[in-house]
């Protein structure tokens, strides 16, 4: 089987949308929220875009007939709902060009939307400039991955000069740079490290959701590497980490998103939009396009009955919102040295 399809068998498989540590954060209830629900507005901004929604539908997959029709239909959803799209990484395409349908087809279902294509962390400049010109994309999206390619038998081993490269590539692209995990987290040692290059909008993407240490390590004949199935932070805590430094960048969140209350939770924790892979891919392959086109505009609705019932009119209202840390988020912030009570004592008026 196509290393590609593998990967969608393997994560439909795995897919239960399990607990994570968006369960352990609290919401605390205004009785006044001073708020009509026709006032709420759901826009936000990624890089210079202006989204309708604050969450989009994150890289996952191409590189072969199934994973075609499987991108044709993403696409399908994603301009009935008006949703920013990434391209699963195009790495393959860029080497073999009978991959490249099954990646452009977005572009062709969706020839007005904004879409990001999405490259592995060590990709060079000149394929980095080659592949949002032959996708015809709005932005390029980096993917650090180095725990699934190392649990991959025939992945990547070298990983020096990644950080160059990335500073590099943000210097000479003509599109905005977005770097992004593929759901290991991130601390705000290594945020620091990206925002030394000048990347100003990073994608966290934290333990959770779907695990690719996982998916490679049921690809290996002796499945040794089982213990690494939850390796690294969630998307929780990516998002405290990332709330402690005072650099303004752009925060998105995504990993272990499994609804609409995850998606708002994100954002309280600062989040300025949301990416959304699993569960979009789950609903796809499970009940079809139109389903999943109801689905998205389901949590559209939800979404502004939340921000109605929290007195936020605008995404960055949500920020604002007072919530409660409890389990290992909070045990993380007393090891890590962050306090939680800056979160429990938002908009506290006399």
């Amino acid at each position: 089987m196509n290393r590609k399809d593998e990967h969608v068998s393997l994560a439909k498989a795995f897919y239960k949308g399990k607990p994570n540590d968006f369960d352990s954060i609290r919401l605390i209830h205004s009785s006044l929220p001073e708020l009509a629900l026709k006032e709420v507005d759901l826009s936000t901004k990624l890089f210079d875009f202006n989204l309708s929604s604050p969450f989009y539908i994150n890289a996952m997959t191409g590189g072969s007939e199934k994973t075609k029709e499987i991108n044709r239909q993403l696409a399908i959803v994603a301009r009935e709902t008006d949703l920013l799209i990434a391209t699963g990484s195009v790495s393959a395409a860029l080497k073999d060009s009978s991959l490249i349908d099954s990646y452009s087809v977005m572009r062709e279902e969706y020839p007005e939307g904004k879409i990001l294509v999405n490259i592995g962390g060590g990709v060079s400049v000149d394929n980095a400039k080659r592949a949002v010109d032959l996708f015809e994309t709005d932005g390029l999206q980096i993917h650090l991955n180095v725990p699934q390619e190392l649990v991959m038998p025939e992945g990547d081993r070298d990983f020096r000069n990644w950080l160059s490269i990335i500073e590099e590539i943000n210097q000479q692209m003509n599109v905005p740079v977005l770097v992004k995990e593929v759901g290991f987290g991130m601390t705000r040692e290594t945020i620091t490290a990206l925002l030394s290059t000048g990347i100003q909008t990073i994608d966290v993407s934290g333990q959770g959701g779907t695990s690719f240490t996982q998916i490679e390590n049921a690809r290996r004949k002796k499945r040794e590497f089982a213990y690494l199935d939850d390796w690294g932070q969630s998307t929780v805590i990516s998002l405290l980490e990332a709330n402690e430094l005072t650099r303004n960048f752009q925060k998105v969140a995504s990993g272990g998103i499994r609804n609409a209350y995850d998606i708002f939770k994100a954002l309280c924790l600062g989040a300025d939009a949301v990416g959304i892979s699993g569960t979009i891919l789950n609903s796809l392959l499970s009940h079809g396009t139109e389903k999943t086109i109801a689905l998205v505009e389901q949590w559209k609705e939800e979404l502004r009955i939340l921000y109605t019932m929290t007195g936020s009119q605008t995404t960055a209202d949500v920020t604002k919102h007072p919530l409660i840390l409890t389990g290992y988020p909070k045990d993380w912030c007393e090891a890590r040295m962050i306090d939680p009570t800056k979160y429990s004592m938002r908009n506290i008026k006399e």
